[in-house]
């Protein structure tokens, strides 16, 4: 079997990519000894060599634009190979954040009170006016960050009507479209939901504790900058809530393989849809490898499945 790792690109998460492809490499070389895996990044020389080399599989583990967008999975779909992960359309959904919750609450899943706001918009209408009328709306605090893209790159937490502008900054230097979320408090809470031959299933939920109390990029990629609990300090009728909302979030947005779902869980056990991820982080700090760990699976086991189903899958 010849499986390559793709990690890396151009987007403002290259250097997570990079770490997560070498740990998913690594882990597949150990899991199976008599593979061949290959580690690549994106280039212009990328499907010239997949066309010669036509792999058995190819592991996705792109962050951001043109990993998680759809760009990359409609691009190996042409060259008739077989990858893990979900297909272009349901990518492109989950990747926005505005279309994602417009559909999760249409499937009865909670999810924050939010406007989406172009950067044009944002302009063309006056920066003054708009901000009173999204300070009225969403009410503060609020959770500003870019529609499309992760890592929390480019989002803050606005707790004043005036700090606002400088988020909004923040937020369209990684993006066109802003989305201004209300703020929930509560526990934060990520599921990895794993698809099986009976159906998706949920990963032990991770708890999240940052010291500075935002899990924004420093707090996620820091050793040490943040506590995590698996499985989450949650009731047990708490928990089941949340695996339900993660499995019904990976199946309406009709995700394939594996994702992680993100939450905030208020105090009265309510699982609020933050964003779904199809191509979740898997560094030393990233949250899928910590529930694997606690579910007494590893990453090597997973990502052996998930290549065995996508090479069948494209036999079929």
């Amino acid at each position: 079997m010849q499986v390559v790792v793709l990690a890396g690109g151009l987007s403002p998460e290259r250097d997570v990519s990079l770490r997560s492809g070498r740990r998913v490499a690594e882990a597949l070389r150990t899991a199976a000894p008599d593979w061949e895996i290959r580690e690549r990044d994106i280039d212009a020389h990328l499907l010239d060599e997949l066309t010669r080399m036509r792999p058995d599989c190819i592991v996705p583990v792109v962050h951001g634009a043109a990993g998680e967008d759809g760009t990359l999975p409609d691009v190996l779909e042409c060259l008739d190979l077989a990858y893990v992960g979900s297909r272009p359309n349901p990518s492109r959904t989950a990747f926005d954040k505005t279309i994602a919750k417009s559909l999760m609450r249409r499937a009865g899943v909670s999810t924050p009170a939010s406007v989406s706001l172009p950067h044009s918009t944002f302009r063309d209408l006056g920066a003054a006016g708009v901000l009173q009328a999204l300070a009225a709306r969403i009410g503060m605090p609020a959770v500003v960050k870019p529609a499309r893209g992760g890592s929390a790159l480019g989002a803050s937490v606005v707790h004043e009507p005036q700090d606002l502008p400088a988020a909004m900054v923040g937020a369209f230097a990684y993006g066109e479209v802003a989305l201004i979320e209300a703020f929930i408090t509560g526990t934060e809470i990520a599921v990895g939901v794993i698809d099986s031959p009976v159906g998706p299933r949920a990963l032990p939920a991770v708890e999240i504790v940052p010291d500075s109390g935002f899990y924004d990029y420093a707090a996620r990629y820091t050793a040490g900058a943040t506590e995590f609990y698996v499985p989450a300090r949650i009731s047990s009728e708490t928990a089941a809530a949340v695996a339900q909302a993660a499995i019904s979030a990976h199946t309406n947005l009709r995700l394939r393989d594996w994702s992680r779902i993100d939450f905030i869980v208020d105090h009265a056990g309510v699982p609020w849809f933050l964003e779904a991820n199809v191509a979740p982080g898997m560094t030393e700090t990233s949250l899928v490898p910590q529930a694997l760990s606690a579910d007494n699976f590893d990453i090597g086991r997973l990502m052996v499945e998930l290549v065995k189903t996508a090479v069948q899958r494209i036999q079929e």
